[in-house]
């Protein structure tokens, strides 16, 4: 998927961006900032979805943003949502990343690989490099003369 464009993706905190250490904040996994920064500039919207509520949740959010990632709402499906008894607790996301996934936690590498397949990055650059080798030579050779203005 080379495209994230209207799709929300929520991601867990404890044990997902950090290791578990709750009620502090773990050590970062390796990759969760870079892969989620990624998922962004691709136009993702996160969501950040965690257990964790008042001071803890604020710390959090604070530790994100400190480290580059703004979420579109946090243990909301959108910003301006207001949380009661009428609103569901589960997060409306097309993609939920979280340690608790059937099988554990995969790692950032594998999010990444399993989101932006291999071969659907190595197309991607294939028409970079095509698009960049054109740019090229019109820039060293300009416009070719059509054949009648020889």
């Amino acid at each position: 998927m080379d495209d994230f464009r209207n799709i929300k993706i929520a991601v867990d905190f404890d044990g997902t961006i950090v290791e578990h250490d709750y009620p502090k904040i773990g050590k970062e996994r390796l990759f969760a900032f870079r892969t989620l920064k990624e998922l962004e500039k691709q136009g993702a919207s996160l969501i950040l979805w965690t257990f964790r509520t008042g001071k803890e949740l604020e710390e959090a959010v604070e530790y994100c943003r400190n480290n580059g990632i703004e979420f579109y709402a946090i243990n909301r499906n959108y910003p301006e949502e207001v949380i009661d008894e009428t609103v569901s607790r589960k997060i409306d996301a097309d993609i939920y990343i979280d340690d608790k996934n059937l099988g554990g936690f995969p790692g950032w590498s594998e999010v990444w690989q399993i989101l932006n397949p291999y071969e659907l990055q190595e197309k991607l650059a294939e028409k970079r490099i095509s698009a960049s080798r054109k740019k090229l030579l019109k820039r060293l050779f300009g416009k070719k003369p059509k054949n009648n203005e020889n």
